[in-house]
């Protein structure tokens, strides 16, 4: 079994906590730094840690970014095999802090198939490679709806959308998640589907996307 962190490093939105199933204010360690809160056997570090709920975040770039190399470097991680961290969508101040604070073994974009939401992804790829972080691929978000009723797909968001992008980026498609209700329960009640339904579709096609990430990252140090 690897060892997992993940990092919410969406300062202004930081959802892991609820995603995750934790509340609470991270314990110091002797050395003054934080613990993260654990669950699922997975290490979780978020700004939802550190501030109330329901209080909006209004800051502006600087703070932002040392916002994000507090949770980098003021966090005792332990020994992980991998960190992963979840960004906000766009090019702004924390993906060029993390990219500048730590080396990045790579990059995966996600994004639905719908025209708006590609032009952020493209935005995102490009900005990665300019910082010389490796983009592993793309996922399509979204990609299909199935009646639970009568099982008709509909593809709310378009159809090849991402997979236009990939082509015209050189990049692969690593998989789809499909719009499902099942994935929004469980997401919002703090029990994700790979835990909480392991066996469905929706828990397989996270996996699907799992072994492909690995796949294409450089194997770590014994």
């Amino acid at each position: 079994a690897k060892e997992v962190g993940l990092l919410d490093a969406d300062i202004y939105g930081p959802s892991i906590p609820k995603m995750m199933n934790l509340k609470g204010n991270p314990e110091l360690t002797p050395k003054n730094l934080m613990r993260p809160l654990k669950n699922y056997g997975i290490a979780c570090m978020s700004m939802g840690f550190l501030i109330e709920e329901t209080a909006p975040v209004v800051w502006r770039g600087l703070m932002v970014m040392s916002a994000v190399e507090k949770l980098l470097r003021q966090v005792d991680w332990g020994q992980l095999d991998y960190l992963v961290i979840d960004m906000p969508p766009g090019t702004g101040d924390v993906q060029l802090s993390v990219s500048q604070n730590i080396p990045i073994a790579g990059a995966v974009i996600v994004s639905t198939p719908q025209d708006v939401a590609l032009l952020d992804a493209y935005k995102g790829a490009e900005m990665f490679r300019k910082v010389h972080v490796p983009v592993l691929g793309l996922v399509q978000n979204m990609s299909v709806f199935q009646c639970p009723k009568c099982k008709h797909e509909t593809h709310i968001f378009g159809t090849d959308g991402v997979k236009d992008l990939a082509k015209t980026l050189g990049l692969d498609i690593l998989g789809d998640v499909p719009l499902h209700t099942n994935i929004r329960e469980t997401c919002d009640s703090g029990q994700p589907v790979v835990i909480s339904q392991p066996q469905s579709d929706a828990a397989k096609a996270y996996h699907k996307i799992a072994m492909e990430i690995l796949r294409r990252l450089p194997v770590p140090p014994a």
